[in-house]
């Protein structure tokens, strides 16, 4: 076996699929859908997913089980995972839940420049922002409920009350936020922010030069 790709998402994601039966790229991509994994991989790139597959073959992770034809493709690889691939799974499995990995979402990057806009524009993006969340936890809420009737069981859908728990704290925050950008009592201006700097810049130097 050649050295092994990096885990990710969608990697283990085809992996643990593949556990399920061998599978073409367009049935392993139907499955996330019809399985609702597309909350946490990101497959709207079907080029991804050839690369991700193409990795794992070249690491002898999964192997070609045939390759057919029909009338809709003209053809059709279907791959299967390799008792190496099984045991990299849950490897890459364990390593996935037990261990925090350090990620830089664009939103908290955003927020460590938010000073840059005056308070009622944050308030506007914010509250944009508020609206959108608010409808994702909807729909997670729905498609709990709907999970929860169809009789599923609970560990099949961990990672949507995951989903849902940091959802609705992000939507409790957001109002946090809101509420005080509305009421004044988050202020801010770019003069006393620029004061700020300078002052802490100027205590730096002279913390230098004492040293």
């Amino acid at each position: 076996m050649t050295s092994l790709p990096r885990s990710s998402p969608l990697a283990l994601t085809v992996l643990a699929l593949l556990h399920y039966k061998p599978l073409h790229p367009y049935g392993i991509q139907r499955l996330i859908k019809d399985w609702g994994k597309e909350q946490v991989v990101n497959v709207g790139q079907r080029a991804s997913l050839y690369r991700t597959i193409e990795r794992l073959l070249a690491a002898d992770l999964i192997a070609v089980r045939e390759t057919g034809r029909d009338q809709q493709y003209p053809e059709r690889t279907v791959y299967e995972v390799t008792e190496a691939g099984r045991e990299v799974t849950r490897a890459w499995l364990d390593e996935m839940l037990a261990v925090p990995k350090a990620e830089f979402p664009q939103f908290p990057a955003a927020l460590s420049h938010a000073l840059m806009l005056a308070p009622h524009e944050l308030l506007d993006a914010l509250e944009r922002r508020l609206a959108s969340v608010g409808g994702t936890l909807k729909a997670l809420d729905a498609g709990l409920a709907a999970e929860s009737e169809s009789g599923l069981p609970r560990i099949a859908s961990l990672e949507s009350e995951y989903l849902r728990a940091i959802t609705a704290a992000e939507v409790r925050w957001l109002r946090a936020i809101t509420d005080d950008l509305r009421e004044g009592r988050l202020p801010w201006s770019a003069e006393d922010l620029m004061a700020f700097a300078a002052q802490q810049e100027s205590g730096g130097a002279a913390r230098k030069d004492d040293a």
